[in-house]
């Protein structure tokens, strides 16, 4: 049985990763990362985390939990402290490529690595912050990349698609050419390894835009190569399968789609146990906790959702506030229009975005949807919200929530691909993108000759105003 525990809706652009401490959730989207106390899913009084100049695609925690790594198309991967929010270390790649992922050794082996568009995985030492070594693995972007849990050895996944086996020295072990057709998009080693004798075995997890799950056997022995073979291929999902990592206890391995699910296997036998489908547009990250039965997925409808998993009485679930899930089952008030929520689905909703403050106040003042709907900053402070941040919190969250149940996000193509912000002056780069003019320009002047989304040459530096689009993007703001 699965139940689902909280959705988080805090992101303003998609949800790209999500990563579990024992005592913490961070995800990451837009260009920040946000920080949740696993207790009650909270946000921490110092998220978001913004240091990022370009969009966040990655984060993870170290193996203690007492740091939280990111990385960014701006070509940095910076190290916070997960105590206080502090940037404690910015690691920078020395050709300034974008890093598309990043991960953080054992305790053993104190080493942060980055995969970057050109290629390249840098390797810095974790307690001096100075690089290691930055070696080209393959000519297409790597998009993936994990440790061993013994830290001795890392995997990297390519857009192309094959799978490499590495020693911390960037010795190739063993290559998978062609592991998954039109690329991998994410690898996962489960957290237990087995040793017989002289010989260590893993279970390694990869999926990708064939939309496939593979399992696979990692074998190491002292006087002989590594040998990886294959042991499962899931298809269960229908569409590109975008991230995936194993439940603490390594029995389960969950992933995420493009056709809007989570998929819950038995990674020994490779059957599917559950489906999850509450997402409404596709699922970018899944994550597992180390010390808890949850589970969490990201998505670009922005938010995450934290599931439990594990034998739960539906009615104790009932008393704490969660759903009770089996297929797609969804809250009550998510299938209504926020002017037909009751006083009652309000306070639910106050509770899902962690304004359990407001709770009394909505009660006692009555609040329905409608009323909700109509919330301004003055009708807010009438009804005794004091604080100006908690007052803000409320309101951004009610635009998001009217966003939301209307569809009237800004359209994909009105946001530049660097910042993933509504591009004030559109131009064409000779990729045939469109760009804001002031990112694609810094982007040229730091000696980027690359295209941001496709990681080629740019055959010229010269740039064209793209009136059309700026014509489209001022209608659409008119109509808002």
């Amino acid at each position: 049985m699965v139940s689902l525990v909280r959705t988080l809706g805090h992101h303003t652009d998609e949800v790209s990763s999500c990563s579990f401490s024992p005592a913490l959730l961070a995800c990451c989207g837009d260009k920040t990362l946000r920080v949740y106390h696993t207790a009650d899913f909270s946000e921490l009084p110092f998220s978001p985390l913004s240091a990022h100049e370009y969009r966040v695609h990655c984060c993870c925690f170290s193996s203690c939990g007492s740091f939280l790594l990111s990385c960014s198309t701006d070509g940095s991967a910076i190290v916070w402290s997960a105590a206080t929010g502090e940037v404690t270390a910015e690691l920078r790649h020395p050709a300034r490529s974008p890093l598309r992922v990043c991960r953080a050794g054992s305790r053993t082996a104190s080493v942060v690595l980055a995969g970057a568009s050109d290629g390249t995985v840098a390797l810095w030492d974790f307690h001096s912050r100075t690089l290691r070594s930055c070696v080209a693995v393959g000519e297409d972007s790597v998009v993936a990349c994990c440790f061993s849990p013994c830290g001795q050895m890392f995997v990297t996944g390519c857009s192309r698609g094959d799978l490499k086996l590495w020693d911390l020295g960037t010795s190739l072990l063993y290559a998978v050419k062609d592991a998954h057709d039109l690329g991998v998009t994410c690898c996962s080693f489960a957290p237990h390894f087995k040793v017989d004798d002289c010989c260590a075995e893993f279970r390694l997890a990869s999926c990708g835009q064939d939309s496939k799950l593979k399992i696979w056997t990692v074998s190491q022995c002292d006087a002989a190569a590594c040998l990886v073979k294959l042991l499962h291929t899931l298809s269960a999902q229908s569409a590109p399968v975008l991230s995936c990592a194993f439940s603490a206890d390594g029995q389960m391995v969950i992933s995420g789609s493009v056709d809007k699910s989570v998929a819950v296997y038995d990674a020994s036998l490779g059957t599917l146990l559950h489906t999850l489908k509450q997402h409404d547009r596709y699922v970018t990250a899944v994550a597992t906790s180390p010390s808890m039965p949850w589970i969490a997925s990201g998505s670009t409808d922005r938010t995450v959702n934290v599931w439990r998993i594990g034998t739960i009485d539906p009615e104790t679930a009932a008393e704490a506030g969660e759903t009770w899930c089996q297929g797609n089952t969804l809250p009550r008030h998510s299938m209504l229009l926020i002017a037909d929520w009751s006083e009652d689905d309000v306070q639910t909703w106050l509770r899902e975005q962690g304004l359990d403050e407001l709770v009394s106040i909505f009660k006692s003042n009555n609040i329905d949807g409608a009323e909700l709907s109509e919330l301004t900053k003055e009708t807010a402070a009438e009804l005794g919200i004091d604080s100006l941040g908690l007052r803000g919190r409320l309101l951004r969250k009610v635009k998001a929530l009217k966003v939301e149940h209307t569809g009237s996000e800004t359209p994909d193509e009105f946001l530049c691909p660097i910042t993933r912000e509504l591009m004030k002056d559109p131009v064409i780069a000779a990729d045939g993108f469109s760009y804001e003019q002031k990112s694609i320009e810094n982007w040229i002047r730091a000696k980027n000759k690359t295209s941001p989304m496709t990681n080629l040459p740019l055959q010229t530096t010269l740039i064209t105003p793209n009136r059309s689009l700026k014509m489209a993007i001022s209608r659409w703001k008119s109509s808002q």
